[in-house]
């Protein structure tokens, strides 16, 4: 089994947080984890990121 602190750091993600699953092709991966890391942030910010400004984005578009 491994560390309590690991299963307690689980237990609050499953607790605290939604999983979503998303697919790129082969390779694709790769070159968005380099752009994050070159943009200063991990691959998971990066992908919140874009999702929330392509919301904001189209409630911009959709109110104007």
């Amino acid at each position: 089994m491994g560390k309590p602190s690991t299963a307690a750091s689980t237990r609050y993600q499953k607790k605290a947080y939604d999983r979503v699953v998303i697919f790129v092709s082969k390779g694709n991966k790769a070159q968005l984890k380099t752009y994050a890391e070159c943009q200063g942030e991990s691959l998971n910010a990066f992908v919140r990121r874009a999702i929330q400004e392509t919301i904001e984005n189209d409630k911009k578009k959709s109110s104007g």
